[in-house]
C-alpha cells in the first residue's frame, strides 16, 4: 500500500483500535492487531528501536538523526498515536531533546514519561512542553524533582540505584496508563526486555551499514548460542526499503498487575 493510501485509511484504524470488538482495517491488522491488548494482564507494553543493518542506533559520537527514513519515522508516530504513554530514559531525553508527540500522522498526543532517577533533566527540555498531554517523571525515592508546573512526579524505590521496569509499569497502570510504548534509548529498551516487561518489540531496520557506533541492544554477555534469546518474529516491509520486524515477546512477559 502506498503512503498516501495509508494516510487516508489511518483514521479508520484509530477509530476501530479502541473498540475491543471492532475489526481493524485489513491493511493495518497484521501490525497493530497484536497491540490492542496484552496476553498476561491488563497492560500492553511495546518497545521500539530504529537501527542499521549492522545493528547500530547512533554513531560513536551519539549522532542518530536520522537513521530511519520517513517511513520508519511515520511508523514511530503511529505507535505513539495508539498508546496511552511513551517512555524514554533520561539519556535519550537529554541527548535527542525529543518532543515525543504525534506530528506526522493523525492522532492524540500520548502522555510523556521520562525515567530520571536523579532528576537531572533540564526543566526547559522539549519533552516538558505544555501542549495538553500529560507529562510524568519517574524519580528515585527521596529525590527532589526540578520540573515545570504540571509535570507529575512519581517516586519509586531503587535497587542498586536502578528503578525496576515492573515497578515503573505498575506505577503507570495505577495512574490510568495501560498501553505503553518504551521508545528508547537502547539501554532502557534492553532493561525492559531483560526484565520480561515487553509484550512486543518493533525493530525498524534501515538499509545502512555504519560499521561502528552504538549498538541497538545492551544485554548481558553470553558464552554459548543456546543462551541467546530466540523469539517469534513477523517481518513487514515499509517504504524507503526499510523493514519492520515485529517481535513477539509475550512468552517471557511477566505479570505486572
Amino acid at each position: 500500500m502506498s503512503e498516501i493510501a495509508q494516510q487516508d485509511s489511518w483514521p479508520n484504524l484509530l477509530e476501530a483500535f479502541v473498540q475491543a470488538t471492532s475489526p481493524l482495517p485489513s491493511e493495518w491488522a497484521p501490525i497493530f492487531g497484536p497491540l490492542r491488548r496484552g496476553g498476561c494482564d491488563a497492560m500492553m507494553v511495546v518497545g521500539q528501536l530504529g537501527q542499521t543493518l549492522d545493528g547500530r542506533i547512533a554513531t560513536i559520537t551519539g549522532h542518530s538523526k536520522y537513521i530511519n527514513g520517513p517511513a520508519g519515522l511515520t511508523h514511530l508516530h503511529r505507535l505513539r498515536a495508539v498508546v496511552d504513554a511513551v517512555v524514554v530514559g533520561v539519556g535519550t531525553a537529554t541527548a535527542d531533546d525529543p518532543r515525543l508527540n504525534v506530528r506526522l500522522v493523525t492522532g492524540q498526543h500520548p502522555a510523556r514519561v521520562v525515567i530520571d532517577p536523579k532528576a537531572r533533566l533540564d526543566p526547559e527540555a522539549l519533552v516538558w512542553s505544555d501542549d495538553g498531554a500529560r507529562r510524568l517523571v519517574i524519580v528515585a525515592d527521596q529525590t527532589q524533582a526540578n520540573t515545570p508546573p504540571g509535570v507529575e512526579v512519581v517516586s519509586l524505590q531503587t535497587n542498586n540505584g536502578q528503578l525496576a521496569p515492573a515497578d515503573i509499569l505498575k506505577a503507570l497502570f495505577d495512574r490510568g496508563l495501560k498501553r505503553i510504548l518504551i521508545e528508547g534509548g537502547a539501554d532502557t529498551v534492553s532493561r525492559f526486555m531483560q526484565a520480561g516487561c515487553l509484550d512486543r518489540l518493533h525493530v525498524i531496520v534501515a538499509p545502512i551499514i555504519m560499521g561502528s557506533g552504538r549498538p541497538g541492544f545492551s544485554l548481558p554477555a553470553i558464552e554459548h548460542m543456546d543462551q541467546a534469546v530466540r523469539i517469534k518474529m513477523h517481518p513487514h516491509p515499509l517504504e524507503d526499503d526499510e523493514m519492520l520486524f515485529d517481535c513477539d515477546l509475550s512468552a517471557q512477559r511477566v505479570r505486572i498487575v
